[in-house]
């Protein structure tokens, strides 16, 4: 059974309608979240997670909205102010992706993953502090990172750069807003099984091989959404109270390793 450690909190969750920001809320009502914001593009996934949500007794909000708009990410913060009382918790979590050479890349496409990636991550991690800091009460703001943030891939240039930017970001955060009792902290994810992976491997076989066999991982498989959302009810609870500044690597031990065996990665 679940424990109970974000009774009665209210958290906002961007990218909150599926993969990593649907475990999320789902593990944090599982906790006792009172009140959980749902942000997110897409209106039909938002309606079928908030029933997931209130399901499990807590009230959910839902934003169908940008992270790319000041507008609709102070609307949300505000929303979630004006429902629960107060912010406590900020999970900024919606990011996009692509795939081009640094040869090739055009200014269009590096300001497009930038501007979602990073620019929001401020942003919104900026609003959701404010709010935190006007009763004085503090919070916990945590956002996705990535491995890619920790090193180079070819074709990903604009990700990984954006990624390593939310680390930077988080440890930055973490030292201007210690004294007003917000933690600040992040997870750096290695390759999950989620819609994002899903289109990035082309096609829904591609994804059960990748699901049963991952050469790329030590531990041979996919990440699965739910242990980093176990990562985030961590960080939010009173068990992370000691934690800030931080990137907490969940890759099954991707990042650990500077060689594969030619075994493990050619293996059929």
């Amino acid at each position: 059974m679940t424990s109970k450690r974000l009774a009665g909190k209210s958290a906002l969750i961007t990218g909150g309608a599926s993969g990593v920001g649907r475990a999320t809320a789902i593990r944090f009502a599982d906790e006792g979240a009172a009140h959980i914001g749902l942000y997110d593009l897409n209106p039909e996934n938002l309606a079928n997670v908030a029933q997931e949500i209130r399901d499990r007794g807590s009230s959910p909000l839902t934003f169908q909205a940008d992270v790319t708009s000041r507008e609709q990410c102070q609307a949300a913060v505000d929303a979630v102010v004006a429902t629960a009382g107060r912010l406590d918790i900020l999970v900024a979590n919606a990011a996009v992706d692509g795939s081009a050479t640094f040869l090739e890349m055009t200014e269009d496409e590096w300001h497009r993953v930038i501007k979602v990636n990073l620019t929001s991550s401020f942003i919104l991690g900026q609003m959701a502090a404010r709010a935190m800091v006007a009763d004085d009460k503090g919070g916990c703001i945590l956002y996705t990172a990535s491995i890619s943030g920790m090193g180079a891939s070819e074709g990903d240039v604009h990700y990984g750069v954006s990624k390593a930017g939310v680390i930077n970001l988080v440890q930055t955060m973490a030292l201007e807003l210690v004294k007003q009792k917000v933690r600040v902290n992040c997870v750096s994810p290695g390759p999950l099984d989620t819609p994002l992976s899903r289109a990035l491997l082309g096609s829904d076989e591609a994804m059960e091989r990748a699901r049963e066999h991952f050469p790329l991982v030590p531990m041979g498989r996919l990440g699965l959404p739910e242990e980093i959302a176990a990562a985030y009810a961590y960080l939010a609870s009173s068990d992370g109270a000691f934690t800030t500044g931080q990137n907490l690597v969940i890759d099954g031990g991707m990042s650990a390793s500077v060689f594969l065996s030619p075994e493990g990665l050619f293996d059929e």
